[in-house]
């Protein structure tokens, strides 16, 4: 037998990634009459989260130390 360990990679969108992609269209094609702030709110809401994210770990890098 032989000890081959199988690597799989997951690619793909995520379901704001999609909902971006829709948001932008509809305005490019003025089905849509949002301002571009709207539209780029799936961008905002990623953008946040990864704020949010870095701030607890550096605030649980600060408190273990």
């Amino acid at each position: 037998m032989s000890d081959q360990t199988k690597t799989t990679t997951r690619t793909g969108m995520s379901l704001l990634g999609v909902l971006q992609i829709i948001f932008i269209v509809l305005k490019l094609c003025n089905l849509i009459a949002w301002s571009w702030w709207a539209v780029l709110i799936p961008l905002w809401i990623e953008l946040a989260c990864a704020v949010l994210a870095i701030l607890i770990i550096l605030l649980a890098i600060k408190v273990s130390e």
